[in-house]
C-alpha cells in the first residue's frame, strides 16, 4: 500500500492578495482536501516561499504566513524554500523517506513556477504525484492568462507524464483508502 502526503505549496497572504485565477474555488477545494486529509490521518505539510529580495516574503512578515484559511495546525510540518522546488535545499525529500511516504498530493500557487518545479523534481525523487483539479492557480502574464497557463500545464504538461491530474472528488476517494489507485 502506498503512503500518501497533502503537500500545501506557497498559499501565503501575498499571493492570496493578487488576482489569481480561480481564487475562490482553489482556496475552497484545497480546503476540502486539508480536511478529509486530516479526518484520515494523512499528513498536511505546509511549504512556503522565503525570499530576501522580495521584502514582503522576508521572515516575520505577515505576507509570508500561510493564508489564514488554510492555516496549518500547531505540529503540522512547515518547510521553507528559497527555490521553486519544494524539495531543492529543503529537507523535504528525506523527510518523507523517513516517513515512508510515496505519493504526494500537490496543491497550491503558482502553476508555471513553483507547482511545476515541485511536480517535476518529485517525480524525478521517485514519488507518485497526484495533483487535484482546482487545486493551483497563477496570475495573467504578458503571454497568457492564469486560465491558459492552469490548463497548459495542468492538462498539457503534468497529466499522464509527471503526474495524474484528478478530480477533486476521486482525490478524496484515494485519501479515504489512505492508497494511491
Amino acid at each position: 500500500m502506498n503512503k500518501c502526503a497533502l503537500l500545501v505549496v506557497d498559499v501565503q497572504t501575498e499571493f492570496i492578495r493578487g488576482e489569481l485565477y480561480n481564487k475562490q474555488k482553489v482556496i475552497d477545494n484545497i480546503k476540502e482536501l486539508i480536511s478529509a486529509a486530516r479526518d484520515n490521518e494523512i499528513e498536511v505539510i505546509y511549504i512556503r516561499h522565503v525570499a530576501k529580495k522580495y521584502n514582503q516574503l522576508e521572515n516575520g512578515t505577515d505576507e509570508l504566513e500561510i493564508y489564514s484559511e488554510i492555516a496549518p495546525n500547531s505540529g503540522d510540518k512547515i518547510f521553507n524554500k528559497s527555490y521553486n522546488s519544494a524539495f531543492y535545499k529543503t529537507g523535504l525529500k528525506q523527510y518523507l523517506e523517513s516517513k515512508s511516504i510515496d505519493t504526494i498530493i500537490l496543491v497550491g500557487i503558482q502553476t508555471e513556477y513553483c507547482i511545476d518545479a515541485t511536480c517535476k523534481s518529485a517525480f524525478e525523487h521517485g514519488f507518485n504525484v497526484i495533483i487535484p483539479e482546482e487545486t493551483n492557480t497563477t496570475f495573467d502574464n504578458e503571454y497568457l492568462s492564469g486560465q491558459k497557463l492552469y490548463e497548459f500545464y495542468n492538462f498539457n504538461i503534468w497529466n499522464k507524464r509527471f503526474a495524474n491530474v484528478l478530480p477533486v472528488e476521486e482525490v478524496k476517494k484515494i485519501i479515504t483508502a489512505n492508497r494511491y489507485t
